[in-house]
């Protein structure tokens, strides 16, 4: 059986089984995280329009990168990212995005991914997915490395406009 995929927002891509490996509009989402620039240190418009959001098992690949940017990160919670707490968060995605574009076979892309904390979960959801995942492992590596550039634009974002970014895990 073969997926089909759909271009979306982001050029993400949409997998059936209700899995998105991509980032996403509020509408799109089902089990997600969001990360929203729409607050202040006070507070943030739940689900806003300009909010992205990551399904759950795509994101946990990049929960290291905002546990060791911030100590007070919750996954299940709002977790704030001030001025303070945006350019660790930025280094750690330059730090993960470079594991990844160093990665050039099927089992350096194995071990990276069950080598993450939940990561197997997100393997488990590829195989569900696409049962021939590993004849295009290279497909889902290039889409690792999108999302992790598209999370990096974000940060950017927020530095360049003085914005703070939110995460709310659901």
């Amino acid at each position: 059986m073969r997926v089909n995929f759909l271009i979306t927002t982001f050029n993400s891509i949409i997998i059936s089984y209700d899995m998105k490996l991509g980032t996403m509009t509020k509408n799109e989402c089902i089990d997600f995280v969001e990360f929203n620039i729409t607050g202040d240190s006070e507070t943030y418009n739940k689900c806003d329009e300009e909010s992205v959001f990551l399904n759950a098992n795509v994101f946990n690949i990049f929960a290291g990168c905002f546990e060791r940017s911030n100590h007070l990160f919750d996954v299940v919670g709002p977790t704030m990212f001030n001025a303070r707490k945006i350019i660790p968060l930025r280094n750690e995605l330059d730090a993960n995005l470079e594991k990844l574009l160093v990665i050039e076979t099927i089992d350096e892309f194995k071990k990276y991914v069950t080598g993450i904390f939940l990561g197997r979960d997100l393997i488990l959801d590829l195989a569900k997915a696409d049962p021939l995942w590993e004849q295009c492992w290279k497909f889902y590596l290039r889409r690792l490395t999108v999302i992790n550039r598209d999370l990096i634009s974000l940060v950017d974002k927020c530095v360049d406009e003085e914005r703070i970014l939110w995460f709310i895990g659901y």
